[in-house]
């Protein structure tokens, strides 16, 4: 099977139209205000109305979200899924409350850290945030990829954190993942999609 792709970040139709014509998997839209991927709910609304039917799939991300966060967003966007930066009994709650798909993000520097059980329906391996960072994530910053060679994940996982066209297939083969997120990997500058990169980046990652 090929490797799922997930382009996040997504802000204007330039990076939605690059990643449905690559043939990404999921696009990602992030509220968060502290990220420069931020996206208000009415505008990742007219993005998520001008997707064709049969196109990728929708997600949310969420940092430390109230219900009521979350609510405003669907109220605009028919999202997905929903990833979530929060402790594991929040996103338990969070799943069981709005009845919609959510991945977890797990912020990892050593195998111990990798889950091996989970109430989510999919886990976001990434780097921890660096010290000092405003931003959860791995913040353009890989791990010591080959950790999760051989991990027994208890949900379908995605590698996340430092990814971009030149080195997703060394990610891959060096960390055994068959999904993976890309965010500032594709981009020209914060923020700014790069409709090349994404190009080069879903291309890369199913050679």
């Amino acid at each position: 099977m090929p490797v799922r792709v997930k382009i996040c970040g997504i802000r204007d139709h330039v990076g939605l139209d690059a990643a449905t014509q690559a043939g990404a998997d999921w696009v990602g839209f992030v509220f968060f205000s502290r990220s420069p991927r931020n996206i208000t709910a009415q505008a990742a609304g007219v993005l998520a109305r001008d997707m064709a039917t049969g196109g990728p799939e929708r997600i949310g991300l969420f940092v430390r979200p109230t219900d009521d966060d979350i609510r405003r967003v669907l109220d605009n966007v028919p999202l997905d899924g929903l990833q979530i930066y929060d402790d594991a009994d929040r996103t338990d709650v969070i799943r069981r409350r709005f009845g919609l798909p959510v991945w977890g993000a797990v912020g990892i520097a050593s195998m111990q850290d990798l889950p091996e059980t989970c109430a989510v329906d999919g886990l976001v391996i990434e780097s921890r945030a660096p010290a000092g960072s405003d931003r959860p994530g791995g913040n353009a910053h890989a791990f010591d990829w080959t950790l999760t060679d051989g991990w027994q994940a208890p949900v379908p996982w995605l590698l996340a954190g430092g990814l971009n066209p030149d080195n997703i297939q060394r990610a891959i083969r060096q960390s055994g993942a068959r999904a993976v997120d890309v965010s500032s990997g594709v981009e020209s500058s914060p923020g700014v999609k790069s409709s090349e990169l994404i190009r080069r980046f879903v291309q890369a990652a199913r050679a």
